[in-house]
């Protein structure tokens, strides 16, 4: 059964940071890459980064400067640091693993709101 818990979302004024985490369970976490995800009210799914298994990554143009995605196989984890947070940054946040790249099917997400 796998399972995954984000946390470290919450409100911030544009210009601010957040960092999310996210600790998974049910799977040979260093095998697989991972990705940070995101939905927008009225907005489909997005993919915010990737996280491969050798620990490169790769952004969506929007975020790419200004968020940082990294993993920790020991803990089965990984973080996505945000930063120059702007208002469109709002959305839920979904921690996923690449074997079904999809919101709202891992975890309920973690909620981020800039204002």
């Amino acid at each position: 059964h796998v399972q995954l818990v984000e946390s470290g979302g919450g409100s911030v004024q544009a210009g601010g940071s957040l960092r999310l985490s996210c600790t998974a369970s049910g799977i040979t976490f260093a095998k697989h890459e991972m990705g940070w995800f995101r939905q927008a009210p009225g907005n489909e799914c997005e993919r915010v980064s990737r996280i491969r298994v050798d620990g490169t990554s790769d952004y969506l143009d929007s975020v790419s400067g200004r968020f940082t995605m990294s993993r920790d196989n020991a803990k089965s984890a990984v973080y996505l640091q945000m930063d120059s947070l702007k208002p469109e940054d709002t959305a839920v946040y979904f921690c996923v693993p690449l074997i079904v790249p999809r919101c709202n099917y891992w975890s309920q997400g973690t909620q981020v709101t800039v204002s």
